[in-house]
């Protein structure tokens, strides 16, 4: 294509020069690149590191860890999952769904083991990445995964509700729960006016209307809502603890671990699973996200999810060593970072420098904020754990029991303990579903039914059989299936009676849940029907050969069109259809073409439903801005697509043997003005050009001339057209603005060639030639018009 030859004469020219196309030249050092950040990367990093400050301390405080932690993890998340994950837009750092794994093994091993456990996980994280397993991770049911992160939730909530209230949090939910009435009993003002204050920030400045909202909300809540109480806390003297940052000099690295090897062993699995199961999901959610942009990234919108838990393990394994927590990808700063407008992984890595730089210069300012609204904001972030929407989806696909299971034994036993038994009871779902099957025999008004409800395997080939028996020999026999699934021993047990029965002199028809043909004997499949085979007046159900002097029914044709369309291609097409009443139509062309019956626009541009906003008149003819004598019908049609559908490009379309390029060749100027002559007349501009252009050349086709008179008016005509559309004052705007093209356009149906008019000096038709690849996309004319 003419795109790729100034990038070959550009490696030429390199590699003439340098003597080796990607090698330094001899005797010289290579020059270093520049290195750039793009704008919107610096502030996105801004924005994610107004977000993850607070967030750390607050993750560091709920696990009773070194805040520092919290810090050197953001930092860590940032610089080294940043710069070596699969995820270039994915924010890592201390996570929430951590925060009770984590105080639990600094509850039982202490800080240092705690670190050396985070090691060992990410070790383990990078052993998994080598070894290409990443994407296997999400094959875990998304209903353990959101029940765990929601049981994970409501330990944090319950933990941190006792900070708030002026307590200890303990490592145990139950005790925290048990402690609450008292704690309810004897308040501490000050520590619950910061902490609701800071909930109250949390929940309002998201919602504050009108232009003033949208201005504010510039700066994250979360830092809102920590600075107020912050100066709230100084200004009124409120005795109230506050962070407590000791010298860096004193910072706790990670030690041997001590303990007992099997519980160390569960320490180590339980973090591994947390961190690299909540990465994975991020960066898949992130993906989605980055999927609606219209400028790709620089690496492309999906993530590398093998490279990703290298990044992560990496990451863990540095900030464990270093002292900090452990390291996962957060979806909060995550989510921050796309909608901030980040392209590339600098804004990631740029999130982890200032956080560095605040843990060094910042920490006067950083002493000054109470631990109360820390906890309130950590709060917040568990209660926000619990997704509504997860469980309204969780629900409608009828796995709310693991759901259920894997929330409760997180809360009551451990992160590992619920997973496993949210693994386990969600095995014990899909094995019943597979194993619950009703199958039933019914006959009505001589037909037999047999319908099955469920999967269709091994396990009810015997109740299958039975209800297959009771059908009569040479009975007309229905046989829906109501399932997804069926086994290789049931579709054989099935086909046997099938072809027994049907050998027999009965009928068989295997239909869907809908009562839709899934299956037929292969002497009544409609073989026939096949996309864009010859079809002279095609019909799958013609009848037989009518004797002479007999007719066929009225409205045959009609209705056996129909009928064939219900039967063999609604089922394809229903689902799309339904998509496009529900969403309107959105075509990207408006496409003008010939009423001739032999145009299949579709066929000839690869399109379906919804892909063109058609409009056929005799001739593809545009009648001029004010020259339709009030005709109107095909201004409305343009101003409609141009102005309301928003189409990207209008396409002419002339073809060879045109009865409408005929008949202006032909007809003798004057006599009775007939319909068919009154519309006609707007093609004689296209007749004028002809006679114009005589001199100079008229419009052609790449490779040979026009065969005749009539294939020159067919592509002066379309030429002409592209002329009377640029009139249209819509047209114009949209064009005047670049956000719209036009295209001409000419198909001879004898040769079933297209062809497309190039932008040279001379108005050519190029041919469109074929891919050399079967599958890759079609190659188009150098130097495709936009008129």
């Amino acid at each position: 294509m003419s795109a790729c030859v100034p990038t070959h004469a550009t490696d030429s020219a390199h590699a003439s020069r340098d003597h080796e196309p990607h090698g330094p030249p001899p005797g010289k050092f290579r020059k270093f690149r520049k290195f750039r950040i793009a704008g919107a990367d610096v502030s996105a990093s801004i924005a994610v590191f107004l977000i993850a400050l607070p967030l750390s301390l607050g993750i560091a405080l709920a696990t009773g860890a070194p805040l520092q932690a919290g810090l050197v993890a953001a930092a860590v998340g940032g610089l080294v999952a940043g710069r070596i994950g699969g995820s270039p837009l994915q924010v890592s750092g201390p996570a929430a769904g951590l925060t009770v794994v984590t105080a639990d093994l600094i509850h039982q091993y202490g800080w240092r083991t705690t670190c050396a456990i985070t090691v060992l996980a990410g070790l383990t994280q990078l052993a998994l990445g080598c070894l290409h397993v990443a994407r296997s991770a999400l094959a875990v049911s998304p209903a353990v995964v959101h029940g765990m992160l929601a049981g994970i939730g409501v330990a944090i909530a319950v933990a941190q509700l006792r900070i708030v209230l002026g307590g200890t949090p303990q490592s145990v939910v139950l005790d925290n729960l048990r402690a609450i009435p008292g704690q309810l009993a004897d308040l501490h003002p000050a520590t619950l006016s910061i902490s609701v204050l800071t909930l109250a920030i949390l929940l309002l400045w998201p919602r504050i209307p009108g232009r003033a909202g949208k201005a504010v909300r510039v700066v994250p809540a979360p830092l809102v809502s920590v600075a107020a109480a912050t100066a709230v806390a100084a200004l009124a003297g409120l005795s109230v603890t506050k962070v407590e940052l000791p010298s860096w000099r004193s910072h706790a690295l990670a030690g041997l671990p001590e303990g007992p090897v099997l519980g160390l062993v569960a320490a180590v699995l339980t973090i591994t699973l947390v961190c690299s199961v909540q990465s994975l999901l991020g960066a898949v959610a992130v993906d989605k996200l980055v999927s609606g942009r219209r400028e790709p990234l620089a690496g492309g919108n999906r993530s590398d999810l093998d490279r990703e838990l290298l990044g992560q393990g990496a990451a863990n394994a540095l900030s464990g060593a270093l002292g900090g927590l452990p390291v996962a990808g957060v979806a909060v700063r995550s989510v921050a970072n796309v909608r901030a407008g980040a392209v590339s992984r600098n804004s990631t890595m740029l999130h982890g420098v200032w956080v560095v730089v605040a843990a060094l210069l910042m920490v006067p300012v950083l002493e000054l904020i109470p631990l109360a609204a820390l906890a309130a904001l950590v709060m917040a972030v568990g209660i926000q754990m619990v997704n509504l929407n997860h469980i309204r989806t969780i629900t409608r696909h009828r796995e709310i029991l693991a759901y259920t299971a894997t929330t409760l034994g997180v809360v009551f036993f451990g992160v590992l303990e619920g997973v496993a038994v949210g693994i386990a009871v969600a095995v014990a779902v899909a094995l019943h579903r597979l194993a619950r099957t009703r199958i039933t025999h019914t006959e009505d008004d001589g037909v037999h039914h047999v319908r099955v409800r469920g999967q269709l395997t091994f396990l009810a080939v015997p109740r299958l059989s039975r209800a297959l028996h009771l059908v009569p020999q040479a009975a007309t026999t229905i046989v829906e299936l109501d399932g997804s699934f069926m086994d290789h021993a049931a579709y054989e047990a099935l086909q046997c009676w099938q072809d027994a029965h049907t050998a027999q002199g009965g009928t068989v028809e295997v239909t869907g849940r809908a009562g839709t043909r899934i299956a037929e004997p292969a002497s009544a499949s409609h073989s026939c029907c096949r996309p864009w085979t010859a079809w002279r007046n095609h019909h799958c159900d013609r009848p037989q050969e009518t004797s002479p002097g007999e007719e066929q029914p009225k409205g045959y044709q009609l209705a056996s069109g129909i009928s064939a369309f219900q039967r063999n291609t609604a089922p394809h097409v229903r689902g799309e259809l339904a998509r496009l009443a529900r969403e309107g139509q959105q075509p990207s062309q408006l496409f003008l073409t010939c009423a001739d019956s032999r145009l299949v626009t579709s066929m000839i541009t690869s399109s379906g439903p919804g892909d063109l906003f058609v409009v056929r008149n005799v001739g593809n003819l545009v009648p001029l801005p004010g020259a339709e004598s009030g005709d109107d019908s095909v201004a409305a049609a343009i101003e409609y697509a141009v102005d309301v559908l928003q189409v990207r490009s209008i396409t002419v379309c002339g073809h060879s043997g045109c009865g409408a390029m005929q008949a202006l060749l032909a007809t003798p100027p004057g006599g009775a003005q007939t319909p068919l002559k009154r519309w006609l007349r707007h093609g004689a501009p296209s007749l004028e050009r002809l006679a114009a252009h005589k001199e100079e050349g008229w419009a052609r086709l790449a490779g040979r001339a026009p065969a005749d008179a009539v294939e020159q008016l067919c592509l002066t005509n379309v030429v002409q057209q592209l002329e009377h559309l640029r009139g249209h004052e819509s047209v114009a705007r949209r064009m005047a603005e670049g956000t719209l093209e036009l295209h001409g356009m000419y198909f001879h149906v004898g040769e079933a060639q297209a062809y497309l008019l190039t932008e040279s000096p001379d108005d050519v038709f190029d041919q469109v030639t074929p891919s050399p690849h079967e599958g890759s996309p079609r190659e188009e004319p150098t130097g495709r018009v936009k008129v």
